[in-house]
């Protein structure tokens, strides 16, 4: 029991009833079969690409040694060789545009010949630039990335000059003619990467699976649930300085399953396609049960009413006796008095919700009176409103508990790591019963619950 719970019995014996119970429970704590509905509700999965991730694609697929022209007659004898380094990690930062910026810094090695007839002198140097580029990207609503990177032309860092002495031949015009023949080539190249490496289907298909098996919310009273995908949604990318967002939101069907472990879904290795919208709802719906015995809704009673008298025209009768049960779909209360009124009361009523008090009430009353004394079943009916009122106002079954317990216990499934680098994280916003049900043992509380749940790629 966690410090923020007080311990009393009341709590103790709905921690034993708060979700549908196995066949095997004590008589009086064993609940009737409650056939929970399908909830329609959403998940979403947030997604964050740092670019680094995709610098270090980009790096992976580009070698230190970029470009070599190693042929002095190729180009109508240009006479000519050059050849381009990879200095430095290629850079990657957001664009103003929904677009990512690429700044590929170079070392550039270049040797040329003056001469004539065959006969040459050669000079080389060796300079700097940054080759930028301008990558947009976009996905289809199979899950495919698209990218669409284009040249953005050169930073010089030093301009390449060849000294033959007094003659200074500047042969940017030569150099700049190769590097904008390799940018072309290059940026098919980093298209080529980003779109084999960054596979959101494989993200999408992650996510849909981890619901494949279904997952215990109470593992002391063999509580399931089961989400089952029925279609996908997506956010637009969102560009930041440092990553690239989006969410991926599921939309499932949630079920309850108390028992028997439900039989799994299949696995899938493709999503079906996506639908873009501009924000998801992520609110998730599932119900579940809590179980109050009839044993402890009369020691309620008992607590409440049992030696308490009431006053009736000079007179009094107090209550010896009390005892609750059901009949039928209503919750029926026998109470034993004397004093004014000797004999037997029955006081039945449809057990429903009191949000306001945070109870389940008795509503629509009906009262009979048992008494061998005539008379007093002829004075009996003010002796009837006063205990009818009494009963309506005052008794009823405490739910605060059995919503914490229920809001700690859903709260401890959705915050887990169920499988390595699938991390659910959810949060319970809104709890309450519902629907108040009658079976031979006691009254369940169909409890609807309202949170988000979050399921969080890590280290994947």
């Amino acid at each position: 029991m966690t410090a923020y719970l007080k311990p009393t019995r009341l709590m103790m014996i709905l921690l034993m009833s708060v979700i549908l119970p196995l066949s095997g429970q004590a008589q009086d704590n064993r609940a009737a079969a409650y056939n929970f509905p399908r909830l329609k509700s959403s998940i979403a999965m947030p997604v964050g690409i740092p670019l680094p991730e995709i610098s270090n694609i980009i790096n992976a697929s580009v070698k230190e040694l970029i470009y070599s022209d190693d042929s002095y007659t190729d180009n109508n004898n240009d006479q000519f060789k050059v050849k381009v380094w990879k200095t430095r990690p290629i850079r990657l930062v957001s664009g103003t545009q929904q677009n990512l910026l690429i700044e590929v810094p170079l070392k550039i090695w270049a040797e040329k010949g003056i001469g004539t007839l065959g006969l040459y002198t050669y000079q080389n140097t060796t300079f700097e630039t940054v080759m930028s580029f301008s990558t947009t990207i976009s996905l289809k609503s199979n899950w495919t990335i698209t990218t669409t990177t284009e040249p953005n032309g050169f930073r010089w860092v030093t301009k390449p000059t060849l000294d033959f002495g007094k003659i200074q031949i500047p042969i940017t015009p030569i150099v700049e003619k190769n590097l904008k023949e390799q940018q072309e080539k290059f940026s098919k190249t980093i298209d080529g990467q980003i779109a084999s490496q960054l596979n959101f289907s494989q993200y999408a298909a992650m996510a849909w699976n981890a619901f494949s098996q279904p997952f215990l919310i109470s593992e002391e009273y063999d509580t399931w649930l089961k989400v089952s995908p029925v279609s996908t949604k997506l956010t637009p990318l969102k560009f930041y300085k440092d990553r690239i967002d989006t969410s991926i939101g599921i939309e499932v069907y949630s079920e309850t399953f108390t028992g028997s472990r439900p039989s799994a879904s299949e696995p899938v290795k493709t999503v079906p396609g996506f639908t873009l919208v501009q924000s998801l709802a992520d609110r998730f719906r599932i119900q579940t049960t809590a179980n109050i015995p009839f044993t402890e809704a009369t020691r309620i009673a008992q607590n409440m009413f049992l030696d308490k008298e009431f006053e009736i025209q000079g007179s009094a009768a107090k209550i010896k006796d009390i005892k609750v049960y059901g009949v039928a779909d209503r919750v029926m209360i026998e109470a034993q008095t004397e004093g004014y009124v000797n004999g037997k009361v029955f006081i039945s009523g449809i057990p429903v919700y009191d949000e306001g008090k945070r109870k389940i009430v008795l509503s629509e009353t009906k009262f009979n009176l048992r008494t061998a004394n005539i008379l007093q079943k002829t004075a009996s009916l003010l002796f009837r409103r006063k205990i009818v009122k009494m009963i309506e106002e005052e008794y009823g079954i405490p739910t605060q508990d059995i919503e914490e317990i229920s809001r700690k216990s859903i709260e401890e499934a959705f915050n887990k790591e169920y499988y390595k680098g699938i991390k659910m994280n959810g949060k319970v916003f809104s709890l309450k019963p519902v629907q108040i049900l009658l079976n031979p043992y006691g009254i369940t509380a169909v409890i609807d619950t309202d949170a988000n749940l979050h399921l969080l790629l890590n280290g994947i």
